[in-house]
């Protein structure tokens, strides 16, 4: 009887064992460097999940698409995955996405009504919620406090047109010391639609209508900025990191960015710094901005999908936190936690208001391609504006039209 007992221990301790499976690994792609949002949460997450392992790979924002067609092709896709907001109709038309909404209707941390509108539509396609908002951003006019009072402009009245705009730029520009009067992106990826897109908005136009009179006067503005020298030639090759970073290092008096830069911002930049809603065509237009950030997404053919959606949701728990750690602005009706710069939180908060998604279109990087083709054509003069933007409209109108 001794002998069974033991028998039956030893197959217990046996079986007990046996049931302590190894943790689960999801593998992770993300845009973010390892000073930023999930190199940051990995830690928190899998201290609180010990049976969920985090494998981050870096992926360049603008190979993502590219990198994540190849990889659903090939079977080598991850679990979850970042893409930028105008990307999820793409992926998800191609059921390459999976259908969150039967995890949402059973979740106790993610409720959708409690997402804003805009970032809500964002990851809907068809009827369908593909992704979870990580956060939301937009685009507003930083400047140097300190340069406005050198020059005698007012720091507490900041250019709120385009004409008064271009006149501190020009006042500010100081090529003697290498100072450029404003900062942009024009760089021929999705970011330079990003940057470009708010200005057509407010100008009359939109992705699906850029031949008009108000995108020509855009791209004319723009070019007066790069040809007078108060923006910097390279403009149209620098990211608006990069842009960005010549802002903070005192090379540029303003620059046009989102709140994502603002952890960096304030360890870069030695002087005072501040923002204002971006600059409208004349008084009494109509304000746009562009709605930004990405989200987190489960793929398809995840092996493990009940373990993705259980990091998303943790993912979104840290929403009150994203804008002092990460300088996302809330995509959710939440609060954050005692924000930092509290005046440049209350500038892109305002500015949210105004921010438009990009689409939603499956094909929306070929209409995408088809604008910053045209900014570029425009601005290094191998072709005027009108002839640019008609060509993108045509390009555009095959795609809209299939």
């Amino acid at each position: 009887m001794k002998a069974v007992m033991k028998w039956i221990a030893a197959a217990s301790l046996f079986m007990s064992g046996a049931a302590q499976a190894e943790p689960v690994t999801l593998d992770i792609w993300t845009i973010d460097r390892p000073d930023q949002y999930m190199y940051l949460l990995k830690d928190e997450f899998e201290q609180s999940h010990p049976d969920i392992k985090l494998n981050i790979k870096t992926v360049q924002f603008r190979d993502m698409v590219n990198d994540l067609a190849r990889a659903t092709a090939t079977g080598e896709s991850p679990d979850v995955t970042y893409i930028d907001n105008p990307e999820v109709a793409l992926f998800a038309s191609r059921g390459l996405l999976l259908d969150l909404g039967p995890m949402l209707a059973e979740s106790k941390v993610i409720k959708k009504e409690d997402i804003f509108p805009g970032p809500l539509s964002s990851v809907t396609w068809d009827g369908k919620i593909y992704g979870i908002p990580r956060g939301a951003n937009t685009l507003a006019l930083y400047y140097n406090a300190d340069m406005f009072k050198a020059t005698g402009l007012d720091p507490d009245n900041p250019p709120k047109t385009w004409d008064e705009l271009y006149a501190a730029a020009k006042k500010l520009s100081d090529p003697a010391k290498n100072i450029y009067g404003l900062a942009f992106s024009a760089v021929a990826t999705e970011e330079g639609t990003f940057q470009f897109l708010p200005w057509l908005q407010m100008a009359g136009g939109d992705y699906n209508k850029v031949d008009t009179e108000g995108g020509i006067k855009v791209l004319d503005f723009w070019g007066k900025l790069l040809d007078e020298k108060l923006a910097s030639p390279d403009t149209l090759i620098r990211s608006q990191f990069d842009s960005t970073g010549t802002f903070n290092a005192g090379n540029a008096a303003m620059a046009i960015s989102g709140p994502w830069e603002l952890p960096r911002m304030g360890r870069e930049a030695k002087f005072d710094y501040r923002a204002a809603l971006l600059p409208i065509p004349q008084e009494g237009a109509t304000r746009a901005s562009a709605l930004g950030e990405g989200d987190n997404v489960i793929l398809a053919k995840s092996e493990h999908p009940k373990e993705a959606f259980i990091l998303l949701e943790f993912l979104y728990s840290k929403m009150p936190d994203v804008w002092n750690r990460f300088g996302f602005v809330p995509a959710a009706n939440v609060k954050s936690n005692d924000p930092k710069t509290p005046a440049i939180y209350a500038v892109f908060e305002e500015s949210m208001k105004y921010a438009r998604n990009r689409g939603p279109h499956p094909e929306w990087p070929k209409i995408s391609k088809a604008i910053y083709t045209a900014i570029q054509s425009s601005l290094t003069h191998q072709s005027d504006a009108k002839t640019a933007l008609g060509t993108a409209q045509k390009q555009i109108d095959a795609v809209l039209n299939k």
